[in-house]
């Protein structure tokens, strides 16, 4: 084990036992077998209100069935600076929506050597962390809880077309510079993208939280009552340049790219609400996923 390994292992180590004095000392239940990760997934199958799928990436990816939970963290994305976060927090289970392992589908063959994935999972290993990959059934549920989750962070509700597809919205006119100032704010984004003219006026609004493709953002787009696309991220060289032709052709529309994390964070907040309706054993918390990229005009303090 390296010296930062130590240190890293020492620390986190130091913190889940302060947590586990900490619930002693609050009266909650410090039962070996308060919940195990298997329990817990159980009881989302059981909750999510949609059929589970025998083709699904949700699944259990480091830890076992038989982990025993102290704590569970939810997150948009299981980085590892997320996952040392949530350890250090007492939260040794976590329900990402997105892949921890850099593919969606969560195949590490290829990388099996790979220094940075040995690294991680050999931290969950030491740590007794338990990742479980939530994405196909959250979206799934009805209404999607990514979509439901956005529209409650945005401070959007009133403003949703059907409650039952919060994906559609109508708002009073304002330009889309103004729209997308407002958005930026309530995320705190520092890398969203607009495509189109600032002073477009904004009324109808259609939203594909996360990544969407050229096929289905066209579809979206070309609707003649949609102003405005929102999405997480999209290939340049397709629909961001099929918007440009069509806006240079004289069609009145605009795309809105906000950044993977930041389109589907909202989500991960209503889940970690929504775990706490059916789990009471352990402490729920949210834990955000940073938004990966910082604007040379305004970069992070280190």
């Amino acid at each position: 084990m390296s010296a930062l390994s130590r240190r890293t292992f020492l620390a986190a180590s130091g913190t889940l036992t302060a947590a586990l004095a900490s619930r002693i000392a609050s009266g909650q239940s410090t039962a070996s077998a308060s919940i195990t990760a298997g329990e817990v997934i159980s009881r989302i199958k059981q909750h999510v209100g949609v059929p589970w799928m025998d083709k699904t990436v949700d699944n259990l990816l480091t830890g076992s069935p038989g982990t025993k939970v102290l704590g569970i963290a939810t997150t948009m994305m299981a980085t590892l600076d997320v996952v040392q976060r949530c350890v250090a927090a007492g939260k040794n289970m976590i329900v990402t929506h997105e892949t921890p392992f850099y593919l969606h589908q969560d195949q590490t063959a290829d990388i099996a050597d790979d220094p940075t994935l040995r690294f991680k999972l050999d931290y969950c290993q030491k740590h007794d962390v338990a990742i479980f990959h939530f994405h196909d059934h959250w979206h799934r549920r009805h209404p999607d809880g990514i979509a439901e989750g956005m529209v409650e962070q945005l401070g959007w509700q009133q403003f949703v077309n059907d409650p039952a597809d919060p994906k559609k919205l109508t708002f009073p006119p304002t330009t889309l510079a103004a729209f997308a100032r407002q958005m930026q704010t309530q995320l705190s984004a520092t890398t969203l993208r607009v495509v189109g003219d600032p002073k477009l006026i904004v009324r109808t609004v259609q939203t594909s939280w996360g990544y969407i493709g050229r096929e289905d953002g066209i579809k979206i787009i070309e609707q003649p009552g949609t102003d405005v696309l929102i999405c997480g991220e999209t290939r340049e060289w397709e629909l961001v340049e099929y918007v440009q032709d069509s806006i240079q052709a004289g069609n009145k529309k605009a795309l809105i790219i906000v950044g993977h994390v930041l389109s589907e964070q909202g989500g991960m907040i209503l889940c970690a609400n929504w775990l706490k309706t059916f789990i009471n054993e352990v402490p729920i918390q949210f834990i955000a996923a940073p938004e990966p990229f910082w604007n040379p005009a305004n970069p992070p303090r280190s």
